[in-house]
This record gives C-alpha cells, sequence and structure tokens, in this order.
C-alpha cells in the first residue's frame, strides 16, 4: 500500500493468509512456530521473553530498536491485531468482507494530523454479574460505582487489575504528567482500546516508545513478573493501554478513528 504500513500481529500462524491478503505485514508474537513470512519479535534487540507480561509491546521494542530507522519519509505507520483492525469508513459496498471493512489506504480526513488513535470504547456500563464477580473491593472502595455515573477508568483498572495498581504505577511518572494523568483516569469513562496507533512521524514513534518504556521499565520493579491470571499477568500491556490516548492527546495532533472486531481465529 503506497504510503501506508499496517503491522499485524497475531498469535496463530493459520492466521497468515488473512493478513496477507489484507497487504498488511504480518507479525508473529509469542514463541510460537511462525514461518519466515512473519516479522518475529525475538531477533535483534529484543525483550521478547516479556511477551506473556508485555503483550503487543514486545514487538514495539523491536520495532522501536530495529526498524524504525527504517521508515520512509511520511510514510504513515500503523498497528493492529488479528482481531482489531482500523475500519475503512468509506467502504462504498456495505459489505462484511474484511478487506472492504479495513483501511487500505491513507483516509484524506488523516491530512490535517499526525497521529491517529482508536475511537474509545465506554466502560462504565459493565454488568452487575462482572462487578459482584471482579470488582467487590473495588466497590467496596468506591460506594458510588453502584451506579454508572461512578464509575471511571481508575474504578475499572482497580476492579480487573488489582486494587490501587494504577496509582501506584502513577507515582513513577514524571511530575509534568503524573497528576494529570490521574485526574484522567478519574474523569473519564472511555479509552482508546487495542494499545494501537497509527503515525506519519519517526519523532511521534521514538518519543512515545522511549517514554513507555521507561515507565514500564521503572514499574516492573514494583509488580515484578510473578503475575497470576489474565488481569494481573499483563500488567504493564493494561498499564500502557490506559496511557496511550492520555499520551498521544496531550503530546500530538491526534484523530480518533474507529475500529472493526474482527476475530481471524474464528476464521479458521
Amino acid at each position: 500500500m503506497k504510503n501506508l504500513s499496517i503491522y499485524c500481529m497475531s498469535t496463530n500462524q493459520k492466521n497468515l493468509k488473512f493478513i496477507k491478503d489484507l497487504n498488511y505485514i504480518p507479525v508473529g508474537l509469542k514463541n510460537n512456530d511462525f514461518s519466515s513470512e512473519w516479522l518475529r519479535d525475538n531477533t535483534g534487540q529484543n525483550i521478547s521473553k516479556k511477551n506473556k507480561y508485555y503483550g503487543e509491546y514486545t514487538f514495539y521494542f523491536w520495532y522501536w530498536k530495529n526498524l524504525l530507522k527504517f521508515k520512509k519519509q511520511n510514510e504513515w505507520v500503523g498497528f493492529c491485531s488479528y482481531r482489531e483492525f482500523w475500519q475503512n469508513i468509506d467502504n462504498k459496498n456495505k459489505n462484511d468482507l474484511l478487506k472492504d471493512l479495513v483501511i487500505q489506504k491513507v483516509p484524506e480526513q488523516w491530512s490535517n494530523y499526525e497521529a491517529i488513535i482508536g475511537q474509545p470504547i465506554q466502560i462504565n456500563k459493565i454488568k452487575f454479574s462482572k462487578i459482584f464477580k471482579y470488582g467487590k473491593l473495588a466497590l467496596l472502595l468506591n460506594p458510588k460505582a453502584i451506579s454508572a455515573s461512578g464509575r471511571n477508568i481508575k474504578w475499572q483498572f482497580d476492579m480487573f487489575h488489582g486494587v490501587g495498581n494504577l496509582d501506584k504505577a502513577i507515582n513513577l511518572l514524571p511530575e509534568e504528567d503524573k497528576e494529570e494523568f490521574r485526574k484522567f483516569t478519574r474523569e473519564n469513562v472511555k479509552y482508546s482500546r487495542g494499545n494501537v496507533f497509527i503515525t506519519n512521524s519517526s519523532k511521534i514513534i521514538n518519543d512515545y516508545f522511549s517514554y513507555i518504556f521507561d515507565w514500564l521499565e521503572k514499574c516492573e520493579k514494583i509488580f515484578g513478573f510473578n503475575l497470576n491470571g489474565y488481569g494481573q499477568m499483563r500488567m504493564y500491556a493494561f498499564l500502557a493501554e490506559r496511557f496511550l490516548p492520555f499520551w498521544f492527546k496531550k503530546y500530538t495532533k491526534c484523530l480518533e478513528w474507529p475500529m472493526v472486531f474482527y476475530d481471524l481465529n474464528k476464521l479458521n
């Protein structure tokens, strides 16, 4: 695709054909066996051993350290996963074919922006069954969360990823962002899910990855790697996911863009 490179991350070798049919670049994560047609995060300078804790960020580290220097000037570079894609809002055929549903070229609407982040999802309409299964302590500490108006990003993180863990991580942020991000987590009921973005700026990529990996490395000293269960094990990916929209909105001229949920694993 002219002037647009999309890296699509997957944990399943069987998704190769679907990804290549989109003209996307296939990226294999985890320690599964992938053919040479996949980019991997375990060559060159890498942190691939942290994948089960960092998720997609082990590839981001690899891209930052090994591939960013080869990015072409004015080239838009983006990331997606095998189940979340950037939507083609100009789908004139209005059909459900994946290639028509997802972007294949740079939309005209991006011309006045330097970065694209996912359209945010709302997190305050969680079913009570989930709250009572995962969030009894979070609810006890924040009784206002019994109603949707009392819920926010901080409360949702406490419920699924450990009470107080988000604030512990926030305390490690630089002073210029610490209280501002803390406020962001308390005043917002939406965030851009998926840890994905698109930009045409090498500087933005470098600045974001420099920032986020410095912060996550500091967080490792608090949380370590003795993490159990899905909600705890991918702690670093979940922290980064909440922080990504804050950083891009503060430090770039960014546009929120719709995403498409389309799980390639269900096609195999």
